[in-house]
């Protein structure tokens, strides 16, 4: 009989934590003191996300990912909830597109402009309100355009399509109730045929999210879950949680089989809440402990013994939240596999840590560690899955200059331009006006600046470009404003000049 090694050799077993210096992180940024279990930070490749402390309702900041360094005191910031802000997510198809809930009992949905916040947001572009409480988590779907997901202190979890046309939307698509305690975490799997859940009564659920139906639930007697998410392709979910002898510990389950654990694993018995991070590309698993300074990374496999323990980052200044950078954020010439941004209280600091793999030849191509990975395209339209089709992520190479061609048929265009609320956007009546003359107005006469020609500069086929042109005119109407002003200052002190009279030698002379 053949020997066969307790543990295989992962060609991640050296991989290491980088931390950022200080001109590279995010300082004087005044993270939320709210006492949720949430992330509190979300990010993607152009930008990143903070839910902030404030006075008089609710507020996060959206930051360009390049602009490090001391954060301005007076950085405007999204500030349309009337309370505390309690979660946030950027969009994973559109990145200028962000949800955020609070405790003011809405989910609201944001246009960021593409050269990012110069002004405060204060009006939202959609407005969710179903939940008769406090909504403490949102999620969007992995594939599907336009789904979302918001979970609330009513215990309910509410699936949305938000590409329907009104500016505010009082009914959910699907309204999950299975929970009888506050929902702690809610997780999707590859293709968001299911979704994993956890709640205030320890318990690991399988839902179908377009039925609202249980599919699986776990025991209590082993474990006492707080996070769950779903490991790849697997078809396996991981949770963290307590022991019955009050012990951090991690479990492994069958996604078909909750009865009975695949694995369980104490780590220690420290009392922060374990939030577990799975890269699907890469098969490991990170668990970041809130209050913790280090961050625990495992290689993780279909066979046993699972979970193989690698290494630990470690550091003396402990996180509140952390966001995750997605995959085609990452610099590959660095050979980095992933990328925290970690919310430093004590220091009012957001840090971000690479993930690394040491390589002789970085700077080539490493095509073992960086596989086909989830892009920015979904999969398919709201309706289709709402009418039960399913499909797996539109994959996309990290390789730079490699352009992947989406095997899925091509979708409808969004009816971006129908959704635009006119009375909704910032501005006076002239703005208002003018933005409704670019929604109506006939398809290549719509305006361009600078005396363009319709040919040279064509009109905007989307919101997203249709707020850009929107934000642009209201910097042009800024700086003319300013310009007018100084003007009229300089006249008004050109009339207080005193005049010198002449005087009686100057009359003589």
């Amino acid at each position: 009989m053949s020997w066969h090694p307790a543990y295989r050799i992962s060609k991640f077993r050296h991989v290491y934590g980088k931390a950022a210096t200080k001109h590279h992180g995010y300082n004087g940024v005044p993270i939320t003191h709210s006492v949720h279990d949430n992330h509190y930070c979300s990010v993607n490749p152009r930008f990143v996300a903070i839910v902030t402390e404030c006075s008089g309702g609710g507020a996060f900041l959206v930051l360009p990912i390049h602009h490090t360094g001391r954060v301005d005191p007076h950085q405007p910031k999204v500030c349309g909830h009337s309370a505390r802000v309690l979660d946030v997510k950027w969009n994973p198809f559109d990145d200028l597109s962000i949800a955020s809930c609070s405790e003011d009992c809405t989910v609201k949905l944001w246009d960021i402009p593409a050269h990012g916040v110069h002004q405060d947001i204060t009006r939202p572009r959609k407005v969710l309100k179903g939940h008769t409480r406090r909504v403490s988590l949102l999620e969007w779907h992995p594939t599907a355009r336009d789904i979302l997901l918001s979970s609330a202190y009513d215990y309910k979890v509410m699936v949305w399509d938000v590409s329907l046309c009104e500016s505010v939307l009082r009914t959910p698509v699907v309204v999950i109730s299975l929970h009888s305690e506050l929902v702690l975490s809610m997780s999707f799997n590859t293709d968001g045929s299911s979704l994993a859940t956890t709640s205030l009564d320890k318990r690991v659920r399988v839902i179908n999210p377009r039925t609202g139906h249980l599919l699986q639930v776990s025991s209590i007697k082993h474990h006492r879950a707080n996070k769950v998410v779903y490991v790849g392709d697997h078809n396996m979910l991981l949770s963290t949680g307590i022991s019955p002898w009050n012990q951090r510990q991690m479990v492994l389950w069958d996604g078909d089989d909750l009865s009975e654990p695949l694995l369980e694993e104490e780590l220690d018995d420290a009392a922060g809440v374990l939030f577990p991070f799975y890269d699907r590309d890469t098969h490991l698993l990170y668990l970041a402990g809130k209050g913790d300074g280090n961050i625990r990374y495992y290689d993780i496999s279909c066979v046993k013994p699972y979970v193989q323990f690698l290494d630990e980052y470690r550091s003396i200044l402990p996180q509140k939240g952390l966001g995750v950078m997605p995959k085609r954020g990452l610099d590959v010439s660095s050979c980095e596999v992933f990328r925290f941004y970690r919310l430093v209280t004590i220091k009012d600091l957001v840090e971000p840590l690479s993930m690394i793999v040491p390589r002789r030849s970085p700077e080539i191509f490493q095509e073992d560690i960086f596989p086909m990975t989830a892009g920015n395209e979904a999969a398919m339209t709201a309706q289709q899955w709402l009418s039960g089709l399913n499909r797996g992520p539109v994959l996309t190479s990290l390789r730079p200059g490699t352009k992947v061609a989406n095997p899925y048929p091509a979708m409808p265009p969004r009816t971006g331009l129908a959704r635009v609320d006119v009375q909704g956007l910032p501005g006076g009546p002239t703005e208002q006006a003018f933005l409704q003359e670019q929604v109506t107005q006939a398809p290549g006469w719509a305006y361009t600046p600078h005396c363009r020609e319709p040919s040279e500069c064509p009109p905007p086929r989307a919101e997203n470009e249709l707020l850009q042109v929107f934000y642009r005119q209201q910097e042009e109407i800024s700086e003319l404003r300013e310009q007018l002003h100084q003007s009229e200052v300089s006249d008004i002190k050109g009339l207080h000049t005193p005049v010198k009279m002449p005087g009686f030698f100057d009359v003589c002379e």
